[in-house]
């Protein structure tokens, strides 16, 4: 018997599925944990090329040209903004390649740091956009419901909010639209008074929502001693497996940060550990845990294809 777990995306024309949204929620939350720890606290150039390279490749595997089109638009410019700016105020280092119009030299280490800092930067935003698309709010639920009920609810409600309010926003658009109180009607002050318009009806459906939505949870008991609550959540082998193997390669990641493996220092001369048996082992590591989401998502697809060639 075949044991089918594909969370679905998108159908229509191309298939966008994620196997690994399918995992039990403590293995979607221990990933996720891991990985944008390490991206914010491993500045080795190595280790924010291999986290880059592995939270774009999710991000688009699981959105398609939609993540692709917002990395151009939005995260390469933020890209190029924030490795500019801090060559423009920090100026240690002792390679000059020029001096600013201010006077402050222009060094090739500032250079560097900026564009490693920026780096780090999409790299965070990138995988907090597939932590939003992975964690849903049933998961955040399940996983502290019991433990802290009241931020666990409100968690729950920030993740779902802004794909709501997108389409709440739509509806109320086009109902204004009927009967001309669009932002696209009238001239300049005309549009402005319609946006702030929709703007309002908008803030007052979401107060009003999040208010029937904490009554509803404190009419059902939400959060009281000894209340059940069903969950189609269950820890298998599978999800045993993905918990040995994320724990084995952030012990060897978080063993070899130990001993100095990630060892780099952009100031006042670049310098750090980049060859050796220690340093290589550590950085395959590293990339085996970022990419085991785009690993599992490859073997089912592989799996998939190979039952439809059978059919």
């Amino acid at each position: 018997m075949i044991d089918i777990q594909k969370t679905v995306r998108r159908v229509g024309g191309s298939e966008y599925s994620d196997t690994f949204a399918s995992f039990h929620p403590f293995i979607n939350l221990l990933f996720f944990v891991a990985v944008i720890g390490f991206a914010m606290f491993f500045t080795h150039p190595v280790c924010l090329a291999i986290s880059m390279m592995n939270a774009y490749s999710y991000s688009i595997y699981m959105n398609g040209k939609k993540a692709l089109r917002f990395s151009l638009l939005y995260m390469l410019p933020m890209l190029i903004m924030t490795a500019l700016l801090n060559p423009a105020f920090n100026h240690q280092g002792q390679t000059i390649l020029t001096y600013l119009p201010t006077g402050n030299p222009l060094t090739l280490e500032s250079v560097i740091y900026g564009f490693s800092a920026a780096v780090m930067l999409i790299t965070v935003f990138a995988w907090f956009s597939c932590f939003n698309e992975v964690m849903s709010g049933d998961k955040f639920v399940y996983l502290f419901g019991r433990i802290i009920p009241a931020l666990s609810l409100i968690l729950s409600m920030a993740l779902r909010f802004v794909p709501r309010f997108r389409a709440q926003i739509g509806v109320i658009s086009n109902a204004q639209k009927c009967i001309g109180r669009d932002v696209s009607d009238g001239g300049l002050l005309r549009k402005m008074r319609h946006g702030v318009k929709i703007l309002s009806i908008m803030v007052t459906w979401a107060l009003e929502n999040a208010i029937e939505t904490a009554d509803s949870m404190k009419g059902r008991g939400y959060g009281l001693p000894g209340r059940t609550a069903f969950s189609i959540f269950r820890f298998d082998k599978r999800d045993a497996f993905a918990l040995s193997y994320i724990l084995i390669c952030s012990g060897v990641v978080m063993g070899g940060a130990a001993l100095g493996a990630y060892r780099f220092r952009y100031f006042p001369t670049i310098r750090g550990e980049w060859t050796g048996a220690p340093a290589i082992l550590v950085f395959a590591a590293y990339f085996a845990l970022g990419a085991f989401p785009l690993i599992m998502n490859l073997h089912e697809d592989i799996i998939w294809k190979s039952i439809a060639s059978k059919t």
